[in-house]
């Protein structure tokens, strides 16, 4: 087949901690020499587009922060759409007021208990940090409770760091929804709004790109639903033991490849 583009995701997939994966510079020049379009695809609400775009070019990759697309640019978009005007209340790890132009919104680090702010409009959750308190954790449950709308930019429960697993949104999500009775709008992956805003980025069909990923379901699968060809790599979050088990479902879709890391791409690409 013809391909149009690849579709990076990067934690885990292209860098750990934001040190590269060994290979990952390598691939991004191959594909660029052979004149193959990428954009990248991410769940990390911690930085900026262009702060993510500088922290890849130091190692060793060359992009730019108009070929990345966050959670929050698709947020943010989702917002003004259906939202226009309203008072977010968000809470993340770390400020991306730039990513997010037109959304009026207020931090939960800027304000300090124990009584809540104002009720707000919506409720926007980011990526899990330090900022999930208990007494913020306490003041999203309530509001959702009461039927303020919760919008999660993703809703991936873990993620891979040099110093092992940690615990995402989701895994937060999942408590409150059980037992609110409400469901939140998770806007990142693995919705389809950003595979195809970054097929639509390159100017090419979905069947026409590639996706690789170290998540078997937010990532691969995902985008095989939209008509991208999934490529998994056995690095970041990846485990053998979750493939396994889902291989051992035969009516489940599988994923197009599995690879060893993403030095691996060019060959398989046929580069």
């Amino acid at each position: 087949m013809a391909i149009g583009g690849v579709l990076f995701d990067i934690d885990g997939v292209l860098v750990t901690s934001w040190q590269p994966i060994p290979g990952a510079a390598e691939t991004l020049r191959r594909l660029a020499d052979a004149q193959i379009a990428c954009s990248y695809l991410t769940n990390t609400t911690t930085r900026t587009r262009a702060q993510i775009a500088e922290l890849l070019t130091r190692a060793g990759m060359e992009v730019h922060a108009d070929e990345v697309i966050t959670a929050a640019v698709l947020t943010a978009e989702y917002v003004r759409n259906n939202y226009p005007g309203a008072r977010c209340f968000l809470v993340n790890s770390g400020r991306i007021d730039e990513d997010m132009p037109g959304v009026d919104i207020v931090y939960s680090t800027e304000f300090e208990g124990p009584d809540a702010p104002e009720t707000p409009d919506v409720v926007l959750l980011g990526g899990a940090g330090p900022e999930y308190t208990h007494l913020v954790l306490s003041w999203v449950y309530d509001w959702m409770s009461q039927g303020v709308p919760v919008v999660a930019m993703h809703r991936s429960t873990a993620w891979t760091t040099a110093h092992g697993l940690r615990i995402d949104t989701g895994m937060y999500l999942i408590g409150m929804e059980q037992t609110s009775g409400r469901k939140a709008t998770a806007v990142g992956k693995p919705a389809p709004n950003g595979f195809l805003a970054a097929a639509g980025r390159l100017g090419v069909d979905p069947d026409e790109m590639f996706m690789v990923g170290d998540d078997l379901h937010n990532d691969v699968l995902a985008a095989q639903v939209v008509g991208m060809t999934g490529v998994l790599v056995r690095t970041g979050k990846f485990r053998q033991d979750t493939l396994d088990r889902w291989a051992a479902d035969e009516f489940a879709m599988q994923p197009n490849h599995v690879i060893d890391s993403v030095a691996d791409l060019p060959a398989l690409l046929e580069l």
